[in-house]
């Protein structure tokens, strides 16, 4: 039986234009309205998801900053775990984050060491943007993760000097191919999810999952149930050979795929 879905964002549940599109908001309130749960597992920050959730019209946990916080479906703060400040420093420096756009997300901020309005496009169904930091300078106190946009090959040398410097003192992993993000060595999706199944007091294998992306393996090693989208990183699917592959994100893949298994009637046009 299934009583929890939780579901990545971008290159999962949401469309090319990272917008939700009114099939899969529909799909979800019809599965709500019968007693199912939903969790939004993601890389972005939490007052951002916050936004996407009122768009999608539905009650939900939110997973957010790769699981170094989850917030109830009432704002609650149920777990939150931060990089150690001497690390974040670190972190901050042109030694690792030279040739990329930095950010930093800390609870209610969005930091940005320079310019890009592409990027803030991206959140326009939630209009959450950042501010202007001098992030080398910033103190490190408080900071949920570290990203690094830039080109794949360019993030491949920064993810390698990162590992070769701190090994297993972080979770270093890539949300999209242009995307490397950084957070404390306890932090995954799937550890948040094991957390958010005890506060429902429903078990994994209760629980339906979706991720196209590295930063998912977590999650989806978690759930009784875990799917992989059809354009997903090869990262994930060769770390997950086994997990089935459904369709497109840019298809509303994952709502064709919950209609399957809720056995849903399609709208009629």
């Amino acid at each position: 039986m299934y009583q929890v879905i939780a579901s990545d964002l971008d290159g999962t549940l949401l469309n090319a234009d990272h917008m939700v599109d009114a099939y899969t908001a529909e799909t979800l309130r019809l599965l709500q309205a019968q007693g199912v749960h939903f969790v939004i597992a993601t890389g972005r920050h939490y007052l951002d998801v916050r936004g996407i959730r009122d768009v999608l019209g539905v009650r939900a946990y939110l997973i957010t900053s790769n699981g170094a916080r989850v917030h109830d479906w009432d704002n609650r703060l149920v777990y939150a775990e931060n990089l150690e400040p001497e690390v974040a420093r670190q972190l901050l420096q042109p030694e690792f984050s030279e040739g990329t756009h930095l950010n930093v997300y800390l609870d209610e901020q969005w930091l940005a060491g320079s310019q890009a309005q592409w990027l803030a496009d991206l959140h326009q169904d939630s209009g959450f943007s950042y501010e202007l930091a001098d992030l080398p300078n910033h103190s490190g106190e408080g900071i949920a993760k570290v990203l690094y946009i830039a080109e794949h090959e360019h993030l491949l040398t920064v993810e390698e000097k990162l590992i070769e410097r701190f090994g297993d003192e972080l979770y270093v992993t890539f949300s999209m191919p242009d995307c490397l993000e950084v957070m404390a060595p306890t932090v995954s999706k799937g550890h948040a999810l094991t957390a958010v199944l005890a506060e429902l007091g429903i078990p994994a294998a209760d629980c339906v999952a979706f991720g196209d992306g590295p930063n998912d393996i977590q999650l989806l090693q978690t759930a009784g149930h875990p799917f992989v989208m059809g354009n997903a990183n090869p990262r994930l699917t060769d770390a997950l050979p086994h997990v089935p592959q459904i369709g497109l994100n840019t298809d509303a893949g994952v709502a064709h795929q919950l209609r399957k298994l809720f056995h849903m009637a399609e709208p009629k046009n």
